[in-house]
């Protein structure tokens, strides 16, 4: 079994589930006109919502079919890193608890989707003659 396979799937149904029902309760619209349009994306807030979730579906389907990980990793970690400097860090670290809407959530997502794109680290490997 790969040994990213339950943190692919499990990414891939946060991804959804927060994709999906944001079409379906016009919650994508209203993200674009009442948030992303106010604060200076006008007239353009509501297309980058619906830009914002389907590449969160998109990804979420490379996850699950294991494609173009890293693809699908940079741009979700891009959307996230946005949604802390527009959304989320005024707000605070804790989500719940200690706060409200804060970022450890798009924290928590991004630290797991690079551990997703580099199951072996960072490290650059060392290659020598006797390793042949």
């Amino acid at each position: 079994m790969n040994s990213t396979l339950l943190l692919r799937l499990s990414v891939a149904v946060i991804l959804l589930t927060h994709s999906i029902f944001g079409i379906f309760d016009n919650g994508i619209n209203d993200f674009g006109n009442l948030f992303l349009n106010q604060i200076g994306f006008a007239p353009f807030g509501v297309i980058l919502a619906w830009s914002i979730k389907l590449s969160h579906i998109v990804a979420a389907i490379l996850l699950i079919l294991n494609k173009y990980i890293k693809l699908a990793g940079f741009i979700t970690i891009f959307v996230l890193i946005m949604g802390i400097i527009l959304v989320h860090f005024k707000e605070g670290w804790f989500v719940v608890g200690g706060g409200r809407n804060g970022m450890e959530y798009n924290v928590l997502l991004i630290i797991v989707l690079l551990a997703i794109m580099y199951p072996e680290g960072f490290a650059k490997k060392n290659h020598n003659l006797n390793d042949v």
